[in-house]
């Protein structure tokens, strides 16, 4: 008998976060002095942590980690500015483009055959999928379904547009000082703790929002509860025991 190839837990998206976005950005903030690595290693050491992350995730699953990939584009386009001593107007425009162009990109899915929505919210790290194809399809809501979607990526996409201007808000307010200097580099921490106060905890909510209303909107087209649908309880389902043999004497 052939063994089952065990499935492989998904990676924290929090755990993603932090190596994709939060140490590149405290590398380039507090080690990018020139008593330390200095700008140019700084930049390299923090491109590291993502690129590593991204073939990682490439060699195991065959796909490519899109947390690496926006983490990428940040670090390196702010370590690119650091180094140029580019105004802060350009840094405020990369905090606001990256956010911006996630929204418009989950916009423009709308019009593909793969909705950025689904690779989002609706993954099997969360819902049991093929569960909830089916109930969908024995209900007949598949195409009520997909309507709503639509507006669910509005929603979603909303989210990144309030992340893009508050972004840009906030480093036109914070980042005061000369390029390349000591001061600029602190404003720079300073401005990405702020941005988890006052651009995460706003974003978040909207988001929890849309998560809120795709439930809403499954359990009212699959006539089922939330826990049948999620992939925690669907894991849970303890396994039938086998059959006994009733010719064996």
């Amino acid at each position: 008998m052939s063994k089952e190839t065990p499935e492989r837990k998904p990676d924290s998206p929090l755990a993603s976060i932090v190596i994709n976005v939060v140490v590149p950005v405290a590398i380039l903030t507090f080690l990018s002095k020139d008593g330390r690595l200095g700008p140019v290693w700084a930049l390299v050491v923090g491109l590291l942590f993502p690129i590593g992350y991204g073939l990682r995730t490439l060699a195991r699953d065959r796909k490519a980690d899109v947390m690496s990939i926006i983490g990428l584009v940040s670090v390196a386009l702010t370590g690119v500015f650091g180094i140029l001593k580019l105004p802060p107007e350009w840094v405020a425009r990369k905090e606001a483009a990256i956010p911006l162009l996630m929204g418009l990109a989950i916009v423009g899915s709308l019009k593909t055959p793969f909705p950025l929505i689904k690779k989002i919210l609706m993954t099997e790290a969360l819902f049991d999928v093929k569960r909830l194809k089916e109930a969908l399809r024995e209900k007949g809501t598949e195409a009520l379904f997909e309507k709503r979607l639509v507006g669910l990526t509005w929603g979603l996409a909303s989210a990144m547009f309030l992340s893009s201007g508050l972004s840009y808000m906030l480093a036109k307010i914070v980042l005061k000082s000369e390029p390349g200097s000591e001061a600029f580099t602190a404003e720079l921490g300073k401005m990405t703790g702020l941005s988890h106060v006052v651009v995460l905890v706003p974003v978040m909510i909207v988001m929890f929002w849309v998560l809120n209303k795709l439930f809403d909107t499954l359990i009212e087209l699959t006539g089922l509860k939330l826990d049948d649908l999620l992939a925690a309880h669907h894991k849970k389902e303890p396994a039938p025991a086998p059959e006994e043999d009733a010719s064996a004497d």
